[in-house]
């Protein structure tokens, strides 16, 4: 049932009833065209791997929709359909070929798990890793397999990929792209250097339970039997896959959610906040803000009261609220990342949306200082 929402914030949106939902980074609505591919394929459901007349219409569907997300992202290779991209993490970190695995210090906590014993690679400030960082950890070993976060998944903050792809290429290893935040054809320089890319269908409007590997030569990773192409055991889920595919084929407004993320960082700091990683080159529609004085469970608990869907991290580990590996990383203190919540937005965002959020925002730095006074 919906909650009504304070009196000020419903002033300036212009309504009294409404939740507002802003942690698209998290997982966003499936959109039309997806429900609608996810509900035709289901009414005409048969085994993918079936040698009959249904069957084979089924692999021809699942065949169109592998071709159109390898099309969506402009990758050359091939398309392993997985269950997103926790698993693609995984079976590239599990299974391909290099010795070793080298990971940034800011992966999401899928790759952590896949990989507990990786080096960590530190990063700056602004929770970027260097080339020449890179290159050090490199150098005098057997090849890696370095796993690269394109847009990190609580601050925003985007690796300069094609430049770190150089340096582990030349070391004669390979690079694994998280891409599970990047839109479809937002980054086709870092996508064109990865030798493996993970994706995920719910970050982008499709549905839950379906992402992909893309990878650049198969004999980089090894086989362990079953379906797609003996690399992935299990029925294939084409009626997801079909939801993914047709999200695709609807464009994010980049510049629109770009322009909305900087209203956003502009009223944060002007109200005595902090935007995570100001400087850095970050995802048009991910933000990380710091409310000092405010730990961050107080503000998702009152954001929550007055309508707003907020997050604090990675969905993966806020629930735990332990403090963030990322901002550690980055060198906050346990004290100051506690103070941090998420904001992301989706296609269904609305300038008068994040201008709710900034009233609400406000109020709750308002209070909190009123409190500590």
């Amino acid at each position: 049932m919906p909650r009504y929402i304070g009196a000020d914030v419903a002033h300036a949106i212009g309504t009294h009833r409404l939740r507002i939902y802003l942690d698209h980074a998290a997982t966003t609505p499936m959109t039309p065209p997806a429900r609608e591919a996810v509900a035709d394929a289901m009414a005409r459901w048969a085994n993918p791997s079936s040698p009959h007349a249904e069957g084979r219409a089924a692999r021809a569907a699942l065949e169109r929709a592998r071709g159109a997300i390898a099309d969506a992202y402009g990758w050359p290779g091939d398309v392993l359909l997985t269950s997103g991209a926790s698993e693609s993490l995984s079976i590239a970190l599990g299974r391909s070929t290099p010795a070793r695995r080298l990971v940034l210090a800011v992966e999401h906590d899928s790759v952590i798990r896949a990989a507990p014993h990786a080096p960590r690679l530190p990063v700056d400030a602004n929770g970027v890793t260097d080339a020449d960082t890179l290159a050090a950890a490199l150098t005098g070993g057997e090849s890696a397999l370095v796993a690269v976060q394109w847009a990190n998944s609580e601050t925003g903050v985007i690796q300069p990929v094609a430049a770190l792809a150089s340096v582990i290429h030349a070391a004669g290893g390979l690079l694994l792209l998280d891409a599970a935040q990047m839109p479809a054809g937002a980054d086709r320089e870092a996508i064109a250097a990865a030798d493996f890319v993970a994706l995920s269908a719910h970050k982008h409007g499709g549905p839950p339970g379906v992402g992909a590997l893309l990878v650049r030569d198969l004999a980089t990773l090894i086989p362990t039997g079953g379906q797609e192409r003996g690399y992935r055991p299990g029925t294939e889920n084409q009626p997801a896959v079909a939801g993914y595919a047709a999200a695709l084929r609807e464009p994010d407004d980049l510049p629109g959610l770009a322009e909305l993320r900087r209203l956003l960082d502009d009223a944060v700091q002007r109200s005595g906040g902090e935007v995570v990683a100001a400087s850095a080159r970050r995802h048009p529609a991910i933000g990380s803000y710091r409310m000092p004085g405010t730990a961050s469970a107080a503000q998702l608990i009152r954001f929550d009261l007055a309508g707003f869907a907020v997050s604090a991290g990675s969905a993966c580990a806020s629930g735990s609220m332990k403090p963030s590996h990322v901002l550690a990383a980055m060198g906050w203190s346990d004290a100051a990342s506690r103070e941090v919540v998420r904001v992301s937005f989706g296609r269904t965002t609305t300038r008068a949306e994040v201008e709710a959020f900034i009233v609400a925002w406000r109020d709750v730095a308002r209070t909190a200082r009123r409190i500590a006074a």
